[in-house]
């Protein structure tokens, strides 16, 4: 039952998520006015808004005029409660996983507003890093340890350390391509992943990261001719990976060493 509950919860946070990457890029408020069709405006009634099932029961169409709703949304949907559950799976309820469903569901937004308009809202990462850094001062075993200033330092060092890597990576970049390599809003997405997971699991994300990176941009040339590839969601997806098996795979390499 606490699964099943926490999967309905998560669908719902992704129904909310859906709402920000529409309204977000458009600087628009996220709370008013209702849920309404992006085509003829009208707004969604409740029963027709229940997130996964109501795209379902509805043929992913508007109740209104019937025009086709993206898939994108019961994507989201379904890959928020998915995640969300498998954190809870995970972690069980607590500090720790409160603060990783928000980071997961900030990194959701941030991908899929960055694959749509090729930018990353300061609006989700200024205000994620001030977040993560305060639970973890007030909630240290975020940081696997019960003392307050070395959740904090842990949290600091993170936040730094992962700025500090997308700016160096996007600094020799452009020395070497003679074109900005990186973007701002890369760099302050990493230092918000670093504020939340520390700076260990913040390396890792680090090198995890260009590999997806360079088989999407690979394949985006092969059929496209194009360069350009959001770094965003790469490397948000870098950083889920080292979430759920950061440790494990720190651990493997640490036996490798020795």
């Amino acid at each position: 039952m606490d699964r099943f509950f926490v999967f309905v919860v998560g669908s719902i946070i992704g129904s909310f998520l859906n709402v920000c990457i529409y309204r977000i890029p458009k600087r628009q408020s996220v709370v008013f006015p209702p849920s309404h069709c992006p085509h003829c405006k009208k707004n969604i009634h409740w029963y027709d808004n229940i997130p996964i099932l109501s795209y379902i029961i509805l043929g992913g169409r508007c109740s209104f005029c019937h025009k086709r709703i993206r898939p994108r949304y019961i994507l989201i949907e379904l890959l928020t409660a998915f995640l969300i559950l498998g954190l809870f799976l995970f972690l069980g309820m607590g500090p720790k996983f409160i603060i990783y469903s928000a980071l997961v569901s900030a990194l959701i937004v941030v991908s899929f507003i960055d694959l749509e308009i090729q930018e990353i809202p300061d609006e989700i990462t200024l205000g994620g890093m001030v977040i993560a850094v305060i639970f973890s001062f007030l909630f240290p075993e975020i940081h696997d340890t019960p003392i307050k200033g070395m959740a904090f330092y842990q949290s600091v060092a993170g936040l730094i350390t992962g700025g500090a890597l997308i700016y160096s990576m996007g600094l020799i970049g452009s020395l070497i391509f003679k074109k900005e390599a990186m973007g701002g809003g890369d760099i302050k997405l990493m230092a918000m992943i670093g504020a939340a997971i520390g700076w260990k699991l913040t390396v890792l994300t680090f090198f995890i990261a260009p590999i997806s990176g360079a088989i999407v941009g690979s394949v985006k040339k092969w059929i496209k001719g194009v360069d350009a590839v959001p770094y965003g969601p790469h490397l948000a997806l870098a950083a889920v990976i080292s979430i759920f098996f950061g440790e494990s795979i720190l651990r493997t390499l640490a036996c490798g060493l020795w």
